[in-house]
């Protein structure tokens, strides 16, 4: 006799998830404060990156010191993946806040760190080893920070605003190296060069340390995420060892079970970061160094555009949640591919307005992406592996795209042609489209593996009445399949003399 499936009761309002308002602000905020410091270093870092080739590798050519930096900078991206990894299983395993409270204090140290390096003239090569470590130690957080923060905020927020919701993690990315680029300027311009040179580029770093104490705060008094919470009840009702051991994550499972979700992420990521780096990281240094534009100058043109962002982002954010995040990912690839020529053209036009104008196009291209990325990642993966597949597909991904300033930056010295960086976002931008045309469209449905989200209870009745009308839908196109299978089965069985 065969055993019938348990049935399963129907879904009602008690299985909806309705998040708190308060919380939910809170969860976005410290999120996005994390993530800030994140890009807060690497605003400084991007903008100081000629100093710190004179401090620190003082014997190379101007050149070479550039690459070298600007390699110090993509040399962490290395150990990301490792972060990513260790960082991904214990969020699996024990929680969300958790992990991203160690996160952020790993990271504020370690950029607090670098302004306490000494120069090569003191300590001679001890001076780029110790700056390679605490860049390593970064890059080791980092590896857990942003997928940590944007998996917090994609199960903490509304499936209808988790677009809306999640650009704010990003607009924390922008707001965060917006900063950093102004208190670079703002102090070279206080002190001139020859003292910021001499020891005035050491005090952004140091501005890692209160911040993180905030960041820390504020994550260490937020609560688990609603889908984590549940995933864990679940667990706990069949396996009395949940509450001790924690949910166990298989990377076998991970890799063979949830590999389509790995490469659209991959995709996705590499399309976005390495946008990202080449405006915000090297194009600093392709001004100053490449088109002989003053440092300041190429900073305020680069602020300005990044000012704009912050505008654009939680709009683009809030079409997502209607038109959906495939056209955003599509779009914003065919523009790169179309428009990245066109745009360097402006930018080595050597005319202030072209150059900005060059410069706001790629940004409003790179706005397409990360208005999106935050939302769309998290919505690829089951609770039960989320952040474990997230980062290790993030970080990998990152690891190439961190390549980026270092790359670009070698193709144009060594071809001495200003438009590599054009050819190489061309590249990036097929990746990202052929990404975007293949992906699954995630806007306004619930994460993989946890119950739908509402903001009150009457979005958490329509929720549940689109809900019971989706499943009416699927029993309808099942119907359809069936009848087209008898059809089918009717015209073979009249083909069999011995069936008939």
């Amino acid at each position: 006799m065969k055993l019938r499936k348990k049935r399963s009761n129907p879904m009602g309002l008690g299985d909806i998830t309705i998040v708190d308002d308060e919380k939910m602000r809170k969860a976005i905020t410290a999120a996005a404060l994390g993530n800030a410091m994140e890009w807060f270093d690497f605003g400084v870092y991007g903008f100081v990156a000629y100093v710190l080739g004179k401090v620190f590798f003082p014997s190379a050519s101007p050149s070479v010191q550039m690459i070298a930096s600007l390699a110090t900078f993509s040399v962490p991206f290395l150990i990301r993946p490792l972060g990513g990894l260790f960082f991904g299983a214990l969020g699996d395993r024990y929680g969300r806040q958790k992990v991203l409270a160690a996160t952020i204090v790993i990271m504020s140290l370690s950029t607090f760190a670098i302004g306490l390096i000494p120069s090569y003239a003191s300590i001679g090569i001890w001076a780029p080893i110790l700056l390679l470590l605490a860049k390593m130690a970064q890059g080791f957080s980092v590896g857990g920070e942003y997928t940590g923060a944007s998996i917090f905020v994609a199960e903490y927020a509304p499936d209808r605003k988790r677009g809306f919701l999640g650009s704010w993690l990003d607009f924390g990315s922008i707001a965060g190296f917006v900063v950093g680029a102004g208190v670079v300027v703002l102090i070279s311009t206080v002190l001139g060069e020859d003292k910021f040179q001499a020891w005035g580029w050491r005090l952004p770093f140091f501005l890692a340390l209160p911040l993180g104490m905030l960041g820390l705060y504020l994550r260490n008094s937020l609560e688990e995420t609603p889908a984590f919470k549940q995933h864990v009840e679940k667990l706990e009702q069949g396996d009395k060892e949940g509450l001790t051991a924690g949910p166990k994550v298989s990377f076998k499972e991970v890799a063979t079970q949830h590999w389509r979700g790995l490469i659209t992420c991959v995709g996705i990521v590499v399309a976005t970061n390495v946008t990202y780096y080449m405006l915000l990281t090297y194009m600093p240094s392709y001004l100053s160094h490449n088109l002989h534009y003053s440092e300041n100058r190429g900073m305020l043109i680069i602020i300005a555009i990044m000012v704009g962002m912050l505008f654009v982002q939680p709009l683009f954010g809030r079409l997502s949640d209607k038109f959906g995040r495939k056209p955003f990912i599509v779009c914003g690839s065919i523009g790169l591919f179309c428009l990245a020529i066109p745009a360097f053209s402006l930018i080595v036009s050597g005319q202030v307005g072209l150059i900005f104008c060059g410069l706001l196009i790629l940004a409003v291209l790179l706005n397409f992406f990360i208005g999106v990325m935050a939302s769309t990642l998290p919505a690829m993966f089951p609770t039960h592996v989320r952040y474990s597949a997230l980062a290790s597909a993030f970080n990998i991904s990152v690891l190439i795209a961190g390549l980026t300033p270092t790359a670009a930056a070698w193709l144009v010295e060594t071809t001495g042609n200003l438009y590599m960086p054009a050819y190489y976002l061309m590249v990036v931008a097929v990746i990202g489209l052929a990404t975007g045309l293949t992906m699954k469209e995630t806007a306004n449905k619930p994460l993989s593996g946890a119950a739908p989200t509402a903001s009150d209870l009457d979005e958490a009745k329509e929720l549940l009445v689109e809900h019971h009308d989706n499943i009416e839908q699927k029993i309808e196109d099942i119907d359809a399949q069936i009848a087209e299978l008898q059809s089918k089965r009717e015209e073979l069985v009249h083909q069999h003399p011995r069936i008939n």
